[in-house]
């Protein structure tokens, strides 16, 4: 008796069976430069695009200005697709569109909107990147959720192709340097400034996401908020750095209506939230499919030493182990938004680091959409928080600001090459992204 292999390879031939491209991951083992289709794993760059304020208001940075990317937006967008990468992190210049209210000047974003549909980029379009237009000044002012939701409804209804936001790009980080270590904006170093800011940002999140939604009832919401942790190693712990390590999620648990512990709820009633404030934001979900976005480099990782000394850690815990308390905590859909460091000769071996925390994430399972690596080109005075204006570059992005690549361009290549057409996450066909509105989710 012949064995059911010979009577499949009389019938059938020898492998490759016509109909296996319809099943799993694609027939295939997930190698190959990204499609872009709807289930694919999004490998993703972003260009660098912080507008915030320093020296008072009197100075604005503007990085698309300082890497020059304003006159050559034509080459960095084909640099993206010379890359074989089909999605990028771009955040539009809030503060010169939206002039003042119902006013607006959308004469670089049309063009460089244009160029992304013309080469087929899918952008998630980021829409407040740590600063605001002058007309609202800073993050103290309860008109900014008003604002921004003009703003964000006015772009949604301008770009209808567009599906993908970041409606406020780091929250936390945003409040932080803005209102509590006094760098940015306001520049102010109190806990009641920062909650201010924070519930501000927030606020201007959710109401921001209602108005893209009108238009875009399909919306997919990449929330990018920067994956941090402080070691601290002293036999008696303080106070203000432990709560620190829990005002990290704060901005994520009133944006996703998640009650923090008591002494988080303590400080924010301390701070000049009310309870009708907080009610509100514990009322629920904002619309569309929300993704949490988590930023990692090993400097948001710090060692505070017994004598105070502050260092960073660089990968002690690394991306996988914190995020996964990020997930463990929101069980949203996860992505890898923002990894860099300064060193180009070590940008290569953290690429690959970054990916091994992502593999490994796939591998328990949890859904993880995609991955950057920010920026597309270097960056300037970063190593400084931008806190002053030196013109200092720092070398991390996959190309420097003459354009050429740097080696990890190439390591990363080398990656879209092996793993460009694995799905969104293992079996990703049962989490493709749809085309249906996001509806309420109900724990059961």
């Amino acid at each position: 008796m012949k064995s059911f292999l010979t009577q499949i390879k009389d019938h059938f031939g020898d492998g490759d069976y016509a109909g296996d491209e319809y099943g799993g991951a694609g027939g295939q083992d997930g190698s190959g430069l990204p499609t872009g289709g709807a289930g694919s794993f999004m490998f993703a760059t972003g260009i660098e695009c912080s507008y915030p304020t320093i020296d008072h208001g009197k100075t604005r940075r503007d990085l698309l200005a300082e890497c020059d990317h304003y006159n050559r937006y034509k080459e960095d967008l084909g640099l993206v697709k010379e890359m074989g990468l089909k999605v990028l992190r771009y955040g539009l210049p809030y503060y010169r569109i939206q002039q003042a209210p119902g006013k607006y000047d959308w004469e670089f974003a049309d063009l460089a909107m244009a160029e992304m549909q013309r080469l087929g980029i899918t952008p998630i379009l980021d829409l407040m990147h740590f600063g605001v237009p002058d007309f609202i000044g800073n993050l103290q002012n309860p008109e900014l959720p008003v604002h921004f939701a003009e703003y964000a409804g006015a772009v949604a209804k301008r770009y209808p192709w567009v599906r993908y936001y970041t409606p406020v790009n780091e929250i936390y980080v945003t409040a932080k340097l803005s209102a509590k270590d006094g760098i940015w904006n306001e520049q102010l170093r109190s806990d009641k400034a920062f909650v201010t800011a924070l519930k501000h940002t927030v606020a201007a999140s959710i109401m921001g996401t209602q108005q893209i939604a009108r238009h875009r009832p399909d919306c997919i919401i990449v929330q990018s908020e920067s994956a941090e942790f402080t070691h601290e190693l002293r036999a008696t712990r303080t106070p203000a750095i432990q709560i620190e390590n829990k005002l990290r999620f704060l901005a994520l648990d009133l944006l996703y209506a998640y009650h923090p512990d008591a002494e988080v709820f303590s400080y924010l009633l301390d701070n000049g939230m009310t309870r009708r404030e907080y009610d509100w934001f514990m009322a629920g979900e904002p619309p569309g499919y929300q993704i949490m976005g988590n930023d990692y480099y090993g400097r948001n990782e710090k060692i505070v030493l017994p004598d105070g000394t502050v260092q960073t850690s660089m990968d002690v815990l690394g991306w996988y182990n914190i995020t996964h308390d990020y997930y463990q905590r929101y069980l949203k859909p996860v992505m890898h938004t923002e990894t860099n460091v300064f060193d180009p000769n070590e940008a290569p071996a953290w690429l690959w680091k970054q990916w091994v925390n992502i593999l490994r994430m796939r591998k328990e399972g949890v859904p993880v959409l995609g991955f950057t690596w920010y920026s597309l080109i270097d960056q300037v005075d970063w190593d400084i928080g931008l806190s002053q204006k030196l013109g200092r570059v720092n070398a991390c992005g996959l190309y420097d600001l003459d354009r050429k690549p740097r080696p990890v361009a190439e390591a990363y290549k080398m990656l879209l090459q092996e793993y460009g057409q694995i799905t969104i996450v293992p079996h990703g066909e049962l989490f493709e992204v749809t085309r249906k509105p996001a509806v309420l989710k109900v724990e059961v």
